[in-house]
């Protein structure tokens, strides 16, 4: 792909994006969560059995396959006795939605803490999974998918994604279920995602719009109050999912987000320029070194010599001043390409617009 195409196609997204809103707003379950309905983190320590020599070699496995054991009522003297080539220990997380009740299923991860090479084929046995306060939340057990693979020998290897980290899909019941309240009786609070004057302005007078003029209030940036009518205080789940249904026109910021380790550019929709001018050229210096053989003259018993001559060349691209005035995504994706830059050119032209005062937007470097 030459350097005009890729920069092509790092802008229309943000193009893409201001095309878009006109055409369908999301509606505010897409950009707004309710307080109180939350997610908690669990975490637990555990062992992965059933490997095909691909477990931990470290002594850490060791003594938790003793423990374990030694619950099981199996006795074992010696940690000779057993091998930790088929078991790997590990940290198992997991995340707890809001309103999970007892017998609830959830998705756990499993990740090597050792040197196993591979989870293919392990199982994990039963391992408690607390939250911060150290109370068990849900037990987890199951058979490990890693979704690749680890093959070595004879010196060479092959590996598909990540084949210590797997996951086991329904592999947790919940024990215990997290209290979630969302109302104190007489309203609910709205949080937006975007933290965003103009957001929470606009999604106050949506839901005013569809449910009278003095259902909702914006209190700040991050929290928008709904007040709960009379004929809704026996159908809580139906109020929520009518709030939650209404379509809400969220602001979208002006920000360009540079990404250095990728060399991805994406340009928001209402990103703007001042009237600037633009040259771009590149100088290439290259240093050569031709090696040359120096002959003796016929009959004079000499030998052979080959010198080094060091050449220098410089190539410089020639440069035009472009003017730039870009009043949307697509103006300024247009004068951008004509200068043929590459995604980090582009990037030091951004900083340089920034510095100049002419780019009006954030400039986020990931």
């Amino acid at each position: 792909m030459n350097a005009k195409c890729m920069v092509i196609g790092v802008i229309l997204v943000g193009m893409a994006a201001a095309v878009g809103r006109g055409e369908c707003s999301p509606r505010v379950k897409d950009v707004a969560d309710i307080q109180g309905a939350r997610a908690n983190f669990l975490r637990g320590y555990g062992l992965v059995i059933g490997l095909n020599g691909t477990g931990d070699g470290a002594a850490l496995a060791l003594r938790t396959q003793q423990r374990l054991l030694r619950r099981m009522k199996v006795e074992v003297t010696e940690a000779r006795e057993l091998s930790s080539d088929n078991v790997a220990v590990v940290m198992v997380t997991a995340e707890l939605p809001p309103f999970a009740k007892e017998g609830t299923r959830i998705d756990v991860v499993v990740n090597c803490l050792g040197d196993a090479e591979s989870l293919e084929g392990g199982t994990l046995l039963e391992t408690l999974l607390v939250g911060i306060d150290e109370e068990v939340y849900a037990v987890a057990q199951g058979s490990v998918s890693i979704g690749g693979f680890n093959v070595s020998g004879a010196g060479a290897g092959v590996q598909k994604n990540h084949p210590t980290v797997g996951r086991i899909p329904g592999g947790a019941l919940v024990e215990r279920e997290v209290p979630s309240i969302i109302t104190d009786g007489r309203s609910i609070n709205l949080l937006p995602r975007q933290r965003d004057f103009v957001t929470a302005s606009r999604m106050a007078k949506a839901i005013n719009k569809d449910l009278g003029d003095d259902a909702a209030v914006a209190l700040n940036a991050g929290m928008i109050n709904v007040r709960i009518p009379d004929e809704w205080m026996h159908d809580l789940v139906g109020f929520v999912a009518l709030v939650q249904d209404i379509e809400v026109a969220p602001d979208q910021p002006a920000k360009v987000l540079v990404n250095e380790r990728t060399g991805t550019v994406v340009i928001g929709g209402e990103v703007t320029l001042s009237p600037v001018a633009i040259a771009h050229g590149n100088l290439t210096i290259e240093v050569s070194v031709v090696p040359e053989p120096s002959q003796p003259m016929p009959l004079s018993r000499g030998e052979t010599i080959v010198t080094e001559t060091a050449t220098t060349q410089v190539t410089e691209e020639k440069a035009r001043l472009i003017p730039v005035e870009g009043a949307d995504v697509k103006e300024l994706a247009d004068a951008l390409n004509k200068l043929q830059v590459t995604p980090r050119d582009l990037m030091s032209i951004f900083q340089a617009l920034k510095r100049a005062g002419a780019l009006h937007a954030d400039l986020e470097i990931m």
